[in-house]
């Protein structure tokens, strides 16, 4: 009896060890697609409207005038005074 599950248990770790895994493969290289696609997705993100500011600084600035990037209003706290949100513009 035990000569019997010694075998099926060498028998058993023998298959284990032998799997193919090249399925494995194809799903790690999935999950790298994912991450880099969704790293792609923050960096425009973020970077989108400061590249948008940035190219219409520059237009505004070649036609001789002055740019200024849109700001939100910032509501009063404690002893700071409100600020009025600033329209984007080129003047």
């Amino acid at each position: 009896m035990l000569v019997a599950f010694l075998a099926d248990a060498k028998s058993t770790i023998k298959a284990r060890t032998n799997r193919d895994e090249t399925g494995a493969t194809a799903v790690e290289y999935g999950i790298m697609v994912a991450l880099i696609a969704i790293a792609i997705i923050v960096a425009v993100t973020l970077l989108g409207t400061q590249l948008t500011n940035t190219f219409k600084g520059a237009a505004c600035t070649m036609s001789g005038k002055t740019f200024t990037a849109a700001a939100p209003a910032v509501p009063a706290s404690g002893s700071t005074p409100a600020v009025a949100a600033v329209a984007e513009g080129c003047a």
